[in-house]
């Protein structure tokens, strides 16, 4: 097991699993302490994660234990938890199947726990306990023939079905059980059609071994930090929604940014934003059906002659994302109120239809427009590119999502920068001169009113928004969207400010602008890396490697990565895994190889093999 800074710290130790439909948080010790059925934004069925004594957990607890250990399988999600006991070793194989079956993929709200005995005879217990619907109401399980089935006893109801072959009494009342065979756990939202035996089980590890590794096989190799990559990517794989294609934030709501704090948000829902650029990275490194999946959730989630646009929406493409507290749950280590919902779906962001139409663009080069839905996406193109040009002058609430007092963000008007030259571009790939002239104008007219009051001369950067003498990590993404090039004195004098003012021990806030809750506290992994590829960009690339290698080494155990990261205790903080922090670590890790092309547009390598 790699050895962390945070095996010190008291960090987030989780390991992840999932299979595109729902995934579950597994603690270093074994214990699953967080999982939604059958969705990813589905009500919990263990959430001792937010809520230690109420929440239930399904655990695995050895007796006489002397070493755990814990690690991915190479190239899977696939997560293998080792214990050492007095008495001898087993190992818990945990994953959620999925697979390629009858040309579609097999993707089950279940979760399996494969055990085997290494060595001797190591004696476990099981903690099994689940409470349904966030722990609202008490939960009841009872014995059937062939399966534990456990219910909500009050309130909206709610169930789930335990296979094993193990003694059902021993698992319900925690007896201690020696291991002397293959065991297995079947958890899952439906009653199962087919036998279940040890066999059945090995096959559903296999497939989904094959899978994973196939999936990996058909990812672009770097010669720098190779390994993360294909990490990072399996994670964001595994944050995408099989049934829409739509790409989730994290899979988990209401850990905090701080510890203690009350910035504390439901992530499993879809940020365009958030999907665009992941997509746009995951096609990068090879995986365009994902690009395809994304665009076909879109275009379901569109009027195509509707230029409005909600800067999130649930992964099934709902658009009222109701927030609220869930007051019978303790929090994350006390950190209240726990929420549920978001209530940023009705916030306006301008940046948007930037993000949106940057990746509808490296659709169209690509494809060069050969696609058969070309002319449904050309509408959402000038609906998008209409609704930029009608917007882009209003002030907004910016990419961080601020919940009072909008301002002219300064990132908000280069993306309408961005997307009014997207659009042009896409207008010069189908030959429609007219609207690629339309909009080619009006990009010149935000250009020159961002470089007019965007540019701060008093501190040599670009700021935070017009007026402001604040700095923004967000400002970083000019060079990468095209809007300046890295080796502009603007862009790089921008860069070195925002790293004075907004960078700590090796980490970087967003803003130091006190926002709706105070004066931000902690780091934001995705800055960071923001700031990484910049000073590389610009020439600081010592600096930019220095840095890099030392975020690596603040991951947890497995090489994951949260929202943020504390500046000094180095524990991770925020919603897991993010996203977002970890298309930002593709990215940084691809620009530090040296293996790119620079290219203002983004443009991805153009290879066409499969990547579902």
């Amino acid at each position: 097991m790699k050895k962390s800074i945070n095996d010190e710290t008291g960090s987030f130790h989780y390991g992840v699993i999932g299979n595109c439909r729902s995934a579950a948080l597994v603690s270093r010790s074994g214990s699953i302490d967080w999982c939604c059925l059958p969705d990813f934004s589905s009500s919990s069925v263990f959430a001792a994660l937010l809520d230690a004594g109420k929440g239930g957990r399904f655990g695995i607890e050895p007796e006489a234990l002397v070493n755990v250990s814990q690690a991915y399988e190479k190239d899977t999600n696939i997560l293998v938890t080792r214990y050492d006991t007095e008495t001898g070793s087993f190992e818990v194989i945990d994953f959620m199947p999925r697979y390629h079956l009858d040309s579609e993929y097999y993707t089950p709200p279940e979760l399996i726990r494969y055990l085997r005995p290494l060595s001797g005879k190591p004696v476990m217990r099981t903690v099994y306990d689940p409470k349904l619907a966030y722990a609202r109401h008490a939960t009841v399980s009872r014995r059937f023939p062939d399966y534990i089935k456990s219910t909500t006893g009050e309130g909206v109801y709610e169930s789930v079905y335990l296979y094993t072959n193990f003694n059902f009494d021993d698992i319900l009342e925690s007896r201690p059980v020696t291991l002397d065979g293959e065991m297995y756990f079947l958890f899952g939202y439906n009653q199962k059609l087919v036998e279940l035996d040890p066999g059945r089980i090995r096959l559903e590890y296999e497939r989904t071994k094959v899978y994973w590794l196939n999936w990996v096989d058909r990812t672009v190799r770097f010669t720098f930090a190779a390994e993360v990559i294909v990490r990072s990517a399996l994670v964001l794989k595994l944050l995408t929604f099989q049934p829409s294609g739509a790409i989730l934030a994290a899979v988990t709501t209401s850990l905090p940014e701080s510890i203690g704090d009350v910035r504390n948000w439901d992530y499993r829902y879809c940020w365009i934003r958030d999907a665009s650029m992941t997509i746009t990275t995951l096609a990068g490194i090879g995986h365009f059906d994902s690009a395809h999946r994304f665009l076909e959730f879109i275009l379901d989630i569109l009027p195509l002659k509707d230029e409005k646009i909600q800067i999130m929406y649930s992964v099934k493409g709902e658009k009222v994302l109701e927030e609220r507290e869930l007051s019978w749950l303790s929090g994350y280590l006390g950190s209240r109120p726990v929420r549920v919902g978001n209530a940023a779906y009705l916030q306006k962001q301008n940046d948007i239809y930037g993000v949106l139409l940057d990746v509808l663009y490296q659709y169209f080069r690509i494809f060069q427009g050969g696609v058969s839905n070309r002319e449904d996406l050309w509408t959402i193109v000038r609906g998008l590119a209409r609704a930029v040009r009608m917007s882009w002058m209003e002030p907004d609430k910016g990419i961080w999502e601020f919940r009072s007092g909008d301002r002219h963000f300064v990132f908000s008007k280069v993306l309408s920068w961005t997307a009014a030259d997207r659009a042009a571009k896409i207008a010069a790939i189908l030959g429609r001169e007219k609207d690629e002239k339309e909009w080619t104008k009006l990009c010149r007219e935000i250009r020159a009113d961002i470089m007019e009051k965007g540019w701060n001369p008093r501190i040599g950067a670009f700021t935070q928004s017009y007026g402001s003498d604040n700095t923004d990590a967000a400002n970083l993404l000019m060079q990468t969207y095209g809007f300046i090039d890295a080796g502009d004195p603007k862009y790089v004098s921008t860069v070195l400010r925002t790293r004075d003012e907004l960078m700590r021990n090796g980490l970087m806030y967003r803003y130091r602008t006190k926002d709706d809750f105070g004066e931000p506290q902690t780091s934001f992994t995705v800055c960071t890396l923001w700031m990484i590829k910049s000073l590389y960009l610009i020439g600081e690339r010592d600096e930019a490697r220095s840095l890099f290698t030392a975020l690596l080494e603040m991951g947890n155990h497995l090489g994951l990565f949260s929202e943020g990261i504390d500046f000094e205790t180095r524990r991770l903080l925020g919603n897991f895994p993010q996203g977002y922090s970890h298309l930002a670590l593709i990215d940084a890790a691809i620009t530090l190889s040296g293996d790119h092309t620079e290219d203002k547009d983004r443009v991805m390598p153009v290879r066409r093999r499969s990547g579902k």
